[in-house]
């Protein structure tokens, strides 16, 4: 039952951000907001798995309420507690936006 209502919540979630677009009355910035959600749900829902496979044992902690995944990139890039994949990750992100990682930094959280 679980997994059938992770489908539907996949699929809903995916037109209904579509649809909602149509409704809101400032459309700029719509998707950009859209997906810092997402990122947020990722870094907080796959903490175990970033940190297993980003970090190392001893690095800032993924999963932190209402971080990015970028930000949490980031203080481990400032630390140096990235893994290979996550260096990697922090690369590619880079070559969308310069220091995209570090600049994500937020010490508020």
């Amino acid at each position: 039952m679980g997994f059938f209502l992770f489908n539907i919540a996949l699929i809903l979630i995916f037109f209904l951000t579509i649809v909602n677009y149509w409704y809101v009355e400032n459309k700029k910035g719509y998707f950009l907001s859209t997906a810092k959600n997402l990122d947020i749900f990722a870094n907080r829902e796959f903490r175990a798995f970033w940190n297993a496979v980003l970090i190392e044992q001893d690095g800032y902690k993924f999963g932190k309420e209402g971080e990015t995944l970028s930000s949490a990139l980031g203080k481990n890039q400032r630390l140096e507690k990235l893994k290979t994949k996550g260096k990697w990750l922090v690369r590619q992100l880079d070559k969308i936006d310069k220091n995209h990682c570090f600049n994500s930094i937020n010490d508020n959280l």
